[in-house]
């Protein structure tokens, strides 16, 4: 589960994109605050410890400014295209107790029979849990599966309290074969004949 983690925000008082060009090269991150029917509230975050807690999927965020405080869970991250730095943050207001939708990772472990691979077919599920008991991932193993084998989102333990809204069938993971290197010589000699056969007719 993840832990609360506490950001000293301060009230965004600019606006635009020239405020916002300024207030990240002050090494802030704009964000806004939003939910349970209220006004969106707009903060500047700390670059460096919002850049940390937000590397913990789903965290928990305690906003704190001015005399406020308030739970919130990072919805909507968006990053440079090409320095992948945070730009903004949309932050979604929770309550405890109060349970809430999000995407969770998911984690193969272990290694597959003999000369097989696993095919990851999904990396996160859809679940359902309490914002306060959020679960940062969930680990499925693939150990000793031989070829065949098939894993849906509905065979994955989840952590207590949380309920699944992926399709229960949805395929996860799966175990193969690898293909060979031959395969695709294979298909183009097999191309490169069928002309030539046609051709003597």
């Amino acid at each position: 589960m993840s832990d609360e983690l506490k950001l000293a925000a301060e009230a965004r008082t600019e606006f635009g994109k020239g405020a916002a060009r300024r207030t990240r090269a002050a090494g802030k991150i704009p964000a806004v605050l939003y939910g349970h029917g209220t006004d969106p509230v707009h903060v500047v975050l700390p670059g460096h410890a919002t850049m940390m807690a937000l590397k913990h999927a789903n965290a928990l965020l305690t906003i704190e400014w001015d005399k406020n405080s308030e739970l919130a869970l990072a919805k909507d991250i968006q990053r440079d295209p090409v320095k992948r730095t945070i730009e903004h943050v949309d932050l979604l207001l929770v309550k405890k107790g109060e349970k809430v939708s999000v995407e969770i990772p998911v984690h193969v472990t272990g290694e597959t029979f003999g000369s097989t691979i696993h095919v990851q077919e999904l990396n996160t599920l859809h679940i359902e849990a309490e914002a306060t008991h959020l679960p940062e991932s969930v680990e499925v193993s693939v150990e000793d599966l031989e070829e065949g084998a098939k894993i849906t989102a509905g065979e994955i333990a989840l952590p207590k309290g949380s309920l699944l809204l992926t399709d229960p069938e949805a395929l996860v993971v799966h175990v193969t074969q690898p293909r060979t290197a031959a395969e695709p010589e294979e298909t183009e000699a097999a191309a490169e004949e069928a002309p030539a056969e046609e051709s003597a007719e």
